[in-house]
């Protein structure tokens, strides 16, 4: 865009608000707090996000690390952020290694696209989930990383504490730093064509396994 061009887009924004409009009242006599009881919440997670095509597992403290395991195959490179518990991570073993990646993408160390898309997945946390809609909300936090090591692997371990599940979106958003970069999951990645032809892993990973903890 030219200088000018710019100049000419703010001078109309200008003048569009030189009378300096007000915004219009906005209703949010929506619910705000959910009256469902927990294992009832937990419940409606899991529904939706087997609906939206995800694999969920329960496991507790005890088994996770196995669950992870299990799902990652006895042979894979995968990553990590800096801060994700490592207690709910496998042994390594000579063909299973994890990549810690620095959750800074202007470290020398951190990952680059190439070296993510040549992973066989990547584990993280989850900072909230809400039931209503089986949406997982990562933030970026230390132990849910960067976006882009969540965004190129082709399969995604995502780790559900219990206590971080809501059933409603305003109790979701509540738990968001409000400018966190904030990435939403519902399902493994999948668009469909002009042709309602289904086609998964185009905008994220193709598989999704959801591990709800606790």
């Amino acid at each position: 865009m030219s200088a000018d061009a710019k100049t000419e887009i703010l001078e109309r924004l200008n003048g569009a608000l030189a009378d300096h409009p007000r915004a219009p009242h906005v209703p949010r006599d929506y619910r705000h707090t959910s009256g469902l009881g927990r294992d009832e919440i937990i419940d409606m997670l899991e529904d939706r996000l087997l609906d939206y095509k995800a694999n969920v597992y329960r496991e507790t403290a005890q088994t996770v690390a196995q669950r992870v395991a299990t799902q990652l195959g006895t042979s894979a490179r995968y990553v990590i952020p800096e801060g994700l518990d490592t207690s709910w991570l496998p042994e390594e073993t000579a063909a299973r290694r994890a990549i810690v990646d620095p959750n800074d993408g202007r470290k020398a160390s951190a990952l680059t696209v190439r070296d993510l898309n040549q992973v066989d997945a990547v584990v993280t946390s989850s900072t909230v989930s809400c039931a209503q809609t089986g949406t997982i909300f990562l933030s970026g936090r230390p132990d849910e990383g960067r976006r882009a090591i969540t965004l190129v692997p082709d399969h995604h371990i995502c780790i559900v504490p219990l206590d971080s599940v809501v059933e409603l979106i305003p109790e979701a958003m509540a738990r968001v730093e409000p400018t966190a970069p904030t990435t939403m999951i519902s399902g493994p990645s999948a668009t469909s064509d002009i042709e309602l032809e289904r086609v998964e892993g185009v905008h994220g990973p193709r598989t999704l396994d959801v591990i709800l903890l606790g």
